[in-house]
């Protein structure tokens, strides 16, 4: 029987998704809070890592080796830089690299470390559902290269830097972190982003507005994706 996490970053890309269960058992552990619930027969794990790699690390790790979860999908936000990305749109990501992650001073490609690799897969079974779900229901997916790394990139020449780097489709600061950790204990992983930003973004931006709007489209579709799973 699968025990499945799904983790956002912040309390913005969690709250739509509790909104969907009742009977929700609070732990607090390791200075976060792990929401316990069902849906159906299928046994949940719900939490906010907080922003960033290292939060994001501990919250997956914790999620699979404390409370045994065997699968995790992540649902939140991220900036776009696929042209063809527009606020709300969702990716799906195929690979995933840390866009900061810099030792090319000893000869390496940006993102690389040794021992390790310069992009991470997810999971090909759960990124075909995740697909097959948006065609089903007549929702604008696309699948991509997902570049993450700890700082919010508003810069347009950072950005232009990442996506001819990393071919990236969209950045986010969570999603690398959190595939590494899962392939490294073997746990099928899917990272759901919905675009926030864009790189062509004024100064008029709002970005706590559009935040909480495609956190929820996200959410939406992730638990479409659970209910395929289920």
């Amino acid at each position: 029987m699968t025990k499945l996490a799904i983790m956002g970053a912040m309390e913005e890309e969690i709250t739509p998704l509790l909104e969907n269960f009742t009977n929700i058992n609070k732990v607090d552990y390791a200075n976060n809070t792990y929401y316990e619930c069902k849906l159906g027969d299928l046994e949940v794990v719900i939490a906010y890592s907080k922003i960033g790699k290292v939060f994001s690390t501990l919250t997956a790790s914790t999620m699979i080796q404390k409370f045994g979860c065997d699968t995790l999908l992540f649902s939140g936000v991220a900036g776009g830089v696929n042209p063809d990305l527009k606020i709300g749109d969702l990716i799906v990501a195929n690979k995933l690299s840390q866009h900061d992650l810099d030792i090319t001073a000893f000869g390496h490609p940006h993102g690389f470390v040794p021992g390790g690799s310069v992009f991470v897969n997810t999971d090909e079974k759960l990124k075909n559902i995740a697909l097959a779900v948006a065609e089903q229901n007549n929702i604008k997916i696309i699948e991509g290269t997902i570049a993450t790394g700890d700082q919010f990139v508003a810069d347009e020449q950072r950005k232009a830097f990442i996506e001819s780097t990393f071919k990236a489709d969209a950045l986010e600061m969570e999603g690398a972190s959190v595939a590494a950790v899962c392939d490294a204990l073997d746990v099928p992983c899917l990272i759901l982003r919905a675009i926030s930003d864009t790189a062509d973004m004024d100064a008029g931006f709002n970005f706590e507005e559009f935040l909480v709007t495609s956190a929820k489209n996200s959410a939406n579709f992730l638990m479409k994706v659970i209910d395929k799973i289920k």
